[in-house]
């Protein structure tokens, strides 16, 4: 289905329909980059639980730092996808090419940076011993593929705002499968350990980048930039930083939360950090379908705000929410079911009794919150799709640093509940953000068109 074929069905098709015809593909990308985090982390849990927990660590570093990169696109995504449904095919090349240069020069900086003050927040973190020296030495590697990242991003907007999710989902899962065939080979073959899964990775995200790029030029998309005497525009920069900037912050604070707890995590000990790692991984599996469909729904209620049909928005958080709960119950009841099966699936060294039973414990409080993050996405997609990102922003920050962390910290020193605090604190979170959420839909602030 080309781009035009794909513009009339966002506007004008039967809504299920539209829902999963754009969703599925991002589900299935979504799968396959799960399923690669824990082929990765299956292989470096079997160098010892100390690596594992070192990956784990340095995530929301990492994180923190592609925040822009992750506001940049979904600002991309909204901005472009409104200006396909008014059908303004030449603005929004001219916000594509704006939007890839703005990124390249932002990463370039950033992977700089952050490869420098590595050993720096490691320490600021209490990273301190073997989990200090492998933190560094994957934190590090980790930051040179950040350009790489930064492209597909802005490809991965420009191809969902059209409603193609098909393609960057196609590019990805070679990318993964890449990456699963190299780890082992630099971790083990290579005896470079930790290291050689960050270099893994490294290379299957520059082959990934370096495939969006030549699809770009030679597609026959909607959208297609161009860097031909390219000057940068002021006016479409600002709209760009406008939307993006409230979604970098709100992924920045999230990624700031997570270092924080992280912390507290620590504290607990490097079996409980293992252990927390891991149980995301796995909920990050579970919770794929409504992921996928929170994505999905940036690009359609992007487009049917550009055509002025809010009807049809309402009616697409509507049916998307009825999808993303029934997705998640059946979650939620898969992981109860089988909780010690699939933790102990997952953790391969025998050695890791105490990571097992925490893990365990954890898997079972985060469950019952499944179809509260379901809700979670849902609620993202509609603001960010709209551009109106201060409110997804607010989700975000909210959701760790006025609930999540305050709980934590007062179980953490007025209670002796050890690491079932943290566990039950993140679950009660999701409920309280997702009332927020809906709330601030009810007010309809969100409908009004920003490319107007």
């Amino acid at each position: 289905m080309n781009s035009e074929k794909k513009r009339n069905l966002i506007l004008n098709g039967d809504m299920y329909k539209v829902i999963i015809t754009l969703s599925w593909p991002i589900m299935i990308n979504n799968l396959i980059q799960t399923l690669y985090n824990l082929a990765d982390g299956v292989w470096v849990s079997k160098l010892g639980s100390v690596q594992f927990a070192a990956t784990s660590f340095v995530w929301p570093v990492n994180f923190l730092f592609i925040s822009l990169g992750i506001g940049l696109s979904i600002a991309g995504t909204s901005i472009l996808s409104q200006l396909i449904g008014a059908a303004k095919y030449e603005e929004a090349n001219k916000y594509a090419s704006q939007l890839m240069v703005v990124s390249l020069i932002c990463s370039v900086c950033f992977s700089l940076l952050g490869y420098l003050i590595s050993p720096l927040v490691i320490k600021l973190m209490g990273g301190t011993g073997d989990l200090g020296k492998y933190s560094n030495i994957y934190l590090k590697i980790t930051f040179l593929d950040m350009p790489f990242m930064f492209l597909f991003f802005n490809f991965n907007s420009i191809m969902n705002s059209q409603g193609n999710t098909l393609l960057p989902t196609v590019l990805s899962g070679i990318s993964a499968i890449l990456n699963v065939v190299l780890d082992p080979l630099f971790i083990f073959t290579f005896n470079m350990g930790v290291a050689g899964a960050a270099i893994a990775t490294l290379i299957a995200k520059a082959l990934l980048a370096l495939a969006g790029i030549v699809i770009l030029k030679r597609s026959s998309a909607i959208i297609k930039p161009s860097f031909k005497n390219f000057k940068f525009d002021k006016y479409i920069i600002k709209k760009i930083v406008k939307v993006g900037l409230p979604s970098s912050i709100g992924q920045s604070g999230s990624a700031l939360g997570f270092i924080v707890l992280n912390g507290f995590i620590a504290s607990y000990g490097t079996a409980t950090i293992a252990a927390f790692g891991m149980v995301n991984r796995i909920t990050s599996l579970i919770m794929q379908p409504a992921m996928g469909i929170g994505a999905a729904l940036t690009s359609i209620v992007g487009q049917n705000l550009g055509s002025d049909q809010v009807d049809r928005v309402k009616e697409a958080f509507s049916k998307s929410m009825k999808l993303t709960i029934t997705f998640s119950i059946l979650g939620c009841i898969l992981l109860l079911w089988q909780d010690k099966a699939i933790i102990n699936f997952f953790i391969q060294s025998r050695d890791d009794g105490e990571v097992i039973a925490q893990g365990i414990n954890y898997l079972k409080y985060i469950s019952y919150s499944m179809p509260l993050m379901g809700i979670f996405s849902v609620l993202q997609g509609i603001f960010q799709g709209s551009g109106h990102t201060k409110y997804s922003m607010a989700m975000e920050i909210g959701r760790l640093w006025f609930v999540r962390l305050p709980m934590i910290l007062i179980f953490k020193y007025f209670t002796q509940v050890g690491p079932s605090g943290i566990w039950f604190s993140m679950s009660f979170s999701n409920l309280i953000i997702c009332i927020y959420g809906f709330l601030i839909y009810r007010k309809d602030n969100w409908q009004s068109n920003i490319i107007k």
